[in-house]
């Protein structure tokens, strides 16, 4: 039971973790730059930066993109479904995910297209730098991940219309709400992923095809706006976690009673004491060598 739950979560985890990247250290950098109306850090800080923002987009769509193969094994071939995604394959298919992920970044220390854009604050991926670098980057890291986790998708919908609606009479397929649910979840994970990240890509797929003559219609505020729109992709999955998923929602509860438990504690502690001074004489305190002693 505990492999079956690792199995089914852990590219959850990933893409949890690849979300953290950026608030451990580019964002912070971001908030400088933006009080100080520049970059102060140097080139090394900026590097770091872009590239453990790089390492957070792109392992974002990658463990998306293994979500949704994940789920589309699940719930599409189920029988197959625990040979594919035993353990030590999992493990093997996450580590993959990382590898891929690194492997895509590097190129761009030999391109030299991590730099500072003062429009947006932040050491990031230059569009302009080179041409055919910023295709290959938008197909291979956006398009192609993007046409994975659809045809996954598509393949479940039209599953789960079947199954409802019993179009196939030799179906044999069921289908728990549980599972329907964790299903809507990455769904709509993905979805806020490809509205956040589009414009951005796509924007620079267009200056990259013809930079003189589409870059200058291009109005800085779009620019800016989908940048941060991408920056804001981070902060969403954890809110979309708790919207849809009650699992999510009960350990959010119980984490938030956690932290506010011992401040009502000592809310009441500290009104019990007031009274308590105001009815008792206060101890005396005798003390030697050794130890304290409190007489009341």
């Amino acid at each position: 039971a505990i492999s079956s739950f690792f199995v089914g979560n852990i590219f959850v985890v990933s893409l949890s973790v690849a979300d953290l990247v950026v608030a451990v250290y580019p964002y912070p950098l971001i908030l400088s730059a933006i009080f100080h109306n520049g970059w102060t850090m140097g080139n090394v800080h900026c590097q770091i930066s872009g590239f453990l923002m790089g390492l957070s987009v792109i392992g974002s769509i990658f463990n998306i993109t293994a979500i949704a193969i994940n789920r589309y094994c699940y719930i599409c071939h189920s029988l197959r479904y625990d040979k594919l995604f035993n353990l030590k394959n999992t493990c093997c298919y996450l580590c993959l995910t990382w590898i891929l992920t690194v492997v895509a970044i590097v190129p761009n220390f030999f391109v030299g297209s991590l730099q500072y854009d003062p429009r947006i604050y932040s050491c990031t991926f230059a569009q302009t730098v080179s041409t055919s670098y910023t295709i290959t980057v938008v197909v291979v890291h956006f398009i192609v991940p993007l046409s994975v986790v659809t045809f996954c998708y598509l393949r479940i919908w039209i599953l789960v219309i079947q199954v409802k609606h019993r179009v196939r009479q030799d179906c044999k397929q069921k289908l728990r709400a549980a599972d329907i649910r964790n299903f809507l979840t990455m769904f709509v994970v993905f979805v806020l992923f490809a509205v956040c990240w589009g414009p951005l890509n796509f924007i620079g797929l267009a200056v990259s095809i013809n930079p003189s003559k589409v870059q200058p219609h291009i109005p800085e505020w779009l620019f800016v706006l989908s940048y941060f729109m991408a920056y804001f992709n981070s902060c969403l999955n954890a809110v979309i976690y708790g919207l849809l998923n009650q699992n999510f929602r009960k350990e959010y509860k119980r984490i938030l009673l956690t932290l506010w438990t011992p401040r009502l504690l000592f809310i009441d502690v500290s009104k019990g004491g007031t009274e308590g001074m105001k009815s008792k004489h206060s101890p005396a305190i005798t003390t030697n060598n050794n130890h304290a002693e409190i007489h009341l």
